[in-house]
């Protein structure tokens, strides 16, 4: 008695209104985006190699991928101490900073959604402090997002996709309410499908193939900027497709909060052959992934046999 007050999802057994998750998780996707604009307009990115990925490609890191996940993962770990983070990028514990929220939860979070508690242990969070390091490096700033997804026992409920260089932030919590909305018009006959500028030529023959020669195939950086591109986004630099494949491995913070927005909107992100995504356990997902809205995902991915065999190389 007279002590602070107890953060709730605190202590084994607790609670967490995801309300408030979300809120705190539009906070930390906005402060880690400052740290990767910083840094990027400062052009000290101190960029390294952190090693190859499957296909062989240098993955990059860079002073923004780090100050951003410091940022992010400290404010989300002093707001919901009970709750697992899991994050691309390692936390040093020597350089723990004091992040605080102050629990206000902005006005149209407060007029979409509703509270609604979940046991903390259930709560999986995903921080991706930096969204298409290849491309901020190259200064493809349209490209870069931050985000923050929240799964309930595996399922993704809550989706945050930031764009720190225009400040532009989509939301969305599943049975609650988002600010993002679907397009209004999608081409089930040649549709526009997006795909990771590395990967564009391996999806390109099999997707003309599969639905012809109109097709358009648009290469593009990061997977936070290639959800939103399935979504009305008033944006002058981002792209419009009707379909977001991938055919490699992936992992799960590329994901997670993309598939989040898109089940709260009513679209479907699975793997090739139609199996949900589960963000629990190992943090990648072996699968590729196809993700669609308003769209008949089921015949899409009947269209799709041959990219399967491609996903887990």
């Amino acid at each position: 008695a007279g002590g602070p007050e107890t953060p709730r999802g605190s202590a084994p057994g607790g609670v967490v209104d995801l309300r408030e998750l979300l809120a705190v998780s539009v906070l930390a996707a906005v402060r880690g985006g400052e740290e990767v604009k910083r840094v990027r307009e400062g052009n000290v990115l101190n960029a390294k190699a952190k090693g190859k990925t499957r296909e062989g490609a240098e993955e990059q890191l860079t002073s923004g991928d780090l100050l951003s996940n410091r940022r992010m993962f400290y404010l989300l770990k002093s707001a919901f101490p009970a709750v697992q983070i899991n994050s691309e990028e390692r936390v040093d514990t020597a350089e723990q900073e004091t992040v605080t929220w102050d629990r206000s939860i902005p006005e149209d979070i407060k007029q979409k959604i509703q509270p609604r508690e979940v046991p903390a242990e259930s709560v999986t969070v995903w921080i991706d402090p930096l969204d298409a390091t290849q491309e901020y490096t190259e200064d493809l700033r349209q490209y870069v997002t931050t985000m923050v997804c929240v799964a309930v026992n595996g399922k993704p409920v809550i989706g945050v996709i930031h764009k720190p260089f225009s400040a532009y932030t989509a939301w969305a919590m599943v049975d609650g309410g988002s600010n993002v909305k679907p397009r209004s018009s999608y081409n089930e006959k040649s549709p526009r499908i997006i795909v990771s500028r590395s990967h564009a030529g391996k999806v390109e023959q099999v997707a003309r193939q599969t639905f012809g020669n109109k097709t358009v195939i648009i290469p593009a950086g990061g997977a936070g900027y290639k959800v939103l591109a399935l979504l009305d986004v008033a944006e002058k630099n981002q792209e419009e497709a009707d379909v977001y494949i991938h055919v490699t491995y992936i992992k799960k913070w590329d994901i997670c909060a993309g598939n989040a927005v898109l089940r709260a909107l009513g679209g479907h992100m699975t793997t090739l052959t139609g199996e949900e995504i589960s963000y629990t356990g190992s943090d990648g997902n072996e699968g590729g992934l196809i993700a669609s809205i308003n769209m008949n995902h089921k015949a899409l991915i009947e269209k799709l046999p041959d990219l399967e065999k491609t996903s887990h190389k």
